[in-house]
């Protein structure tokens, strides 16, 4: 039995004016811990998006019709409300749970030791996210699920699941200066890359805001634009990311490339000709809710596909404090 010590008013104060020193001071997470924590809140980033699709493809935008709270006179939904409040407040909770993960991963990187300040930065960015993030759910609902805010919440979504990736990968490598492990001709294509997937998802959100779901199944606005105009410009957008992450992929192949980067070109390779599957079938069978659902999952994917690969161009060593005749010397390890 290890005895716990006596709770002073003197640590109490401390654990009140600043609880996450407090709390790195008696704990230090394993690495693996912290790269837990890291995935744990990027897979919320992506479950909240998949839930969100959830919300407005069963007509459950307006389900709960204010913010913050559900109704005039509750905070929750209500048995009037029926399945549609249900599931619009059971989104609204989710926020909670993704805020949770991003301050375990928060606490996590600010307890590991060494102490990584880009790292706890990284959480943060990712909390500063998502406060903004639901605060402008909260207008998208006030305007009436008007279909430009629906598109800047999905795109600041985008965002979140692109720092919480960084940081992912950033629990799994040192603080060193990164060392590029390909030449400067494969990053400007890589980023031509990262540039034209950015488009093809912003562009993605358009053919949403003008296509049939509108989230309600009471009138809402429309961005006034040929759906399917719009829906060819994505198709193409989306060729042109296959053609470039197959170019990627053989050059790679051509100048004898480290595995890493020919690995996650493939992964994403992989997950786009089945994220274009999906979204074909779901064109000529007049938008199934569950395939649209599937194809807003498949965007994630493909975004975080797409970093990998973009973080995968560079490595990181990191320093590693050994006892040398009594006295710390460095030795620069891999991690794998």
């Amino acid at each position: 039995m290890v005895r716990v010590p006596n709770l002073t008013r003197a640590v109490a104060a401390e654990a009140v004016r600043n609880p996450l020193a407090f709390i790195a001071e008696r704990w230090t997470p394993k690495p693996r811990t912290v790269q837990r924590a890291a995935l744990a809140a990027l897979v919320m980033a992506v479950v909240i998006v998949v839930t969100g699709g959830a919300v407005r493809l069963t007509g459950s935008g307006l389900g709960c019709p204010t913010w913050p709270k559900c109704s005039e006179d509750s905070l929750t939904n209500t048995s009037e409300m029926g399945i549609h409040g249900v599931i619009e407040f059971g989104n609204r909770m989710l926020t909670y749970v993704l805020s949770a993960a991003v301050g375990w991963a928060i606490i996590a990187a600010r307890s590991a030791k060494p102490y990584r300040r880009g790292l706890t930065r990284l959480g943060w960015a990712q909390f500063w996210v998502v406060m903004g993030n639901a605060v402008l759910g909260g207008i998208v609902v006030l305007v009436g699920l008007n279909p430009y805010t629906v598109a800047a919440h999905f795109l600041l979504s985008t965002a979140l699941i692109a720092v919480a990736t960084v940081m992912w990968q950033r629990t799994r490598e040192g603080d060193s200066a990164p060392r590029p492990l390909a030449g400067k001709s494969v990053q400007q294509l890589v980023w031509a890359l990262v540039a034209v997937t950015v488009l093809l998802i912003a562009v993605g959100t358009v053919v949403t805001g003008a296509g049939p779901h509108a989230g309600d199944s009471s009138e809402v606005e429309r961005i006034p634009l040929d759906w399917e105009n719009i829906t060819r410009l994505h198709a193409v957008l989306a060729w042109i990311v296959v053609t470039l992450a197959f170019a990627l992929w053989f050059v790679l192949r051509a100048v004898d490339a480290p595995k890493g980067p020919l690995h996650r070109t493939r992964d994403l390779f992989l997950v786009l000709l089945s994220q274009g599957a999906i979204g074909y079938v779901q064109y000529f069978t007049d938008l199934p809710e569950i395939l649209v659902g599937l194809h807003m999952l498949g965007s994630c994917l493909v975004w975080i596909a797409t970093l990998r690969v973009l973080l995968s161009l560079r490595e990181r060593h990191e320093a590693v404090e050994v006892p040398e005749s009594g006295q710390s010397a460095e030795r620069v390890a891999t991690r794998a």
